[in-house]
Formats: structure tokens, C-alpha cells, sequence
């Protein structure tokens, strides 16, 4: 039986999920399965969903549908439900759909690949925003044993991702501003969930900082970045750091980590994890 499987977003464009989903197919012998991208803003989530046939068995969720797709669910995982977040929807067994988190899987595994809890703990954390995507980065750093989390914010948090931070025992601290810039310096970790360019003033700040050894030129030993974002790589945060010293995460190691989990909950098949590492990293390298 033909079954199908999409990412939904706006914009999603530029999504390399059907890149990875179509590759995870082919490496599985999955000729029946096909995987597509549809524009779907928020207020047209709930009529796209109803409107799929039985042969859709999963759907990829990104911004700004993470948190819409919990209302779309008939159920969610206690996950999902914790994070107040889904970037998946899985047919259940009586047509109707399950909202479940993949994201938070995708960010530890990145962060593990990069050393994290192995070559440098994850105590202290600086995260950037505090949107949807960030309450599953807390929920990873949770994972990974970290106490403390610092959010670099441009004006007032997001109080539900303060509580979750707070419900996960981490001590929270909030920065705005030029204040911004020493968060960098110590951290074990540092995870911007900031969009494409959002990021590039304070990047450059805390470059100038560096420069003018307002902050250390060398980055704690083992210190890592994960940039969300993977269009348009690397960022200029990514490059500050990296000229710093930091060990940098892409975000399309997230992607591929997350996309993997997903392959696996809507296919009941292991992802073929490795081909996929490559077509996704070889799509951003140019």
C-alpha cells in the first residue's frame, strides 16, 4: 500500500527534511513511501490534517506549527506534552493522530556527538530565545545533567520556558542586552534557537569583546555551539566561535538526529542514520 509522509511549515522551502526522509527510504528498501513539503501556516493546520487520507502515516512539523499541532492531536506523548511542542504527528491505529517530540532527541544526540557530557560536562548553558525550540533544547540539556541555563533574550522570556527550566531543577538566569556578551565566556555550552541572521549583532559584539579582551580570546577547552539553523551555514555566530575555539554544531546534525527518530516512529524501521548524516551534510556544504 502507497504511504505518505510530508513536512509542514511556512516557510518551508528551504526544509531539507524531504531530502533526508527520501534518502532514509531509499537506504530501506521503502519503494512505497513518499515524502513531500506543503506551505501550511498555523490556522490552516487543523483543516489540512483532517483532510489526509488513511495512506498518510506521519507528518514532519516545523515553525510555526510546533506548538498548533498539540490542538490538532487527539493525544500526546508525555513528551510533547512537557515541552508544550511537537515536530511530529503519527497516525494512530484509528485514523486519528498523535503529537510526540523528536526535537529534544535530536539536540542530545548532537550535543553527545560533540563531546558533550564526555569531553566537557554540560553544567552551564547559554541558550538563545525561548520559543518552542528552546524549551526542547532545556529538555535535552535536562538529559545531559546541566544545573544552570542562562537565556540571552532581546526583551522579556517567554514565561512558560522559564517554568519548564525551572520544573527540570535548573537555576535560571536572564540576559539582556550587552549583558549578553559574558554569557559567552565560561559556558560549557551554548545553543542558539534564534532564526537565520537573527543572531549576527550580538555575534559580532561578542566578537569585538574578544578582540578587545573584554572576554577570554580562548574559548573554554571543549566549550560547543549548536546553531539551530542550516540554511545559509555557516552563521556569523557560527564563525565567531569557531575562530574562538568553540567545537561548532550545525544545526543540520539536530536535523538529521531528529529526522532519524521520526523515520523510525512513523516506518517502525532503524534509520539508516549514517547515509543520511551524509546527503544532509553534504546539502549544506554547497
Amino acid at each position: 500500500m502507497h504511504a505518505r509522509a510530508a513536512v509542514l511549515g511556512s516557510p518551508v522551502s528551504h526544509s531539507l527534511s524531504p531530502l533526508l526522509h527520501r534518502t532514509a527510504y531509499e537506504c530501506s528498501g521503502l519503494i512505497e513511501w513518499t515524502y513531500d513539503a506543503y506551505e501550511v501556516r498555523r490556522d490552516g493546520l487543523a483543516d489540512f490534517v483532517l483532510g489526509l487520507g488513511p495512506q498518510w502515516r506521519g507528518l514532519s512539523l516545523t515553525m510555526p506549527l510546533k506548538e498548533e499541532a498539540l490542538l490538532v492531536a487527539a493525544d500526546s506523548t508525555a513528551l510533547a506534552l512537557q515541552v508544550g511542542a511537537a515536530n511530529t504527528l503519527l497516525r494512530r491505529a484509528d485514523g486519528r493522530w498523535r503529537a510526540d517530540n523528536t526535537d529534544v532527541e535530536g539536540v542530545r544526540a548532537a550535543l553527545a556527538a560533540a563531546g558533550v557530557g564526555r569531553v566537557r560536562p554540560a553544567r552551564r548553558a547559554t541558550v538563545l530565545g525561548s520559543g518552542a525550540t528552546a524549551r526542547s533544547v532545556l529538555a535535552a540539556l535536562a538529559r545531559l545533567q546541566t544545573r544552570e541555563v542562562t537565556f540571552v533574550v532581546r526583551d522579556v522570556p517567554r514565561e512558560s520556558t522559564l517554568a519548564q527550566a525551572r520544573d527540570h531543577g535548573l537555576d535560571v538566569r536572564i540576559v539582556v542586552g550587552t549583558e549578553a556578551i559574558a554569557a559567552w565566556a565560561d559556558a560549557d555550552v551554548v545553543v542558539s534557537t534564534t532564526p537565520a541572521r537573527a543572531s549576527d549583532g550580538l555575534a559580532r559584539a561578542v566578537g569585538a569583546a574578544v578582540e578587545s579582551g573584554a572576554i577570554d580570546r580562548d574559548a573554554p577547552h571543549g566549550q560547543v555551539l549548536l546553531d539551530v539553523v542550516y540554511d545559509g551555514w555557516p552563521t556569523v555566530l557560527a564563525q565567531v566561535l569557531t575562530a574562538r575555539g568553540t567545537v561548532v554544531v550545525g544545526g543540520i546534525e539536530m536535523l538529521v538526529h531528529q529526522a532519524a527518530d521520526q523515520f523510525t516512529l512513523m516506518t517502525g524501521k532503524p534509520a539508516p542514520l549514517e547515509q543520511m548524516q551524509t546527503v544532509g551534510r553534504a546539502a549544506v556544504s554547497g
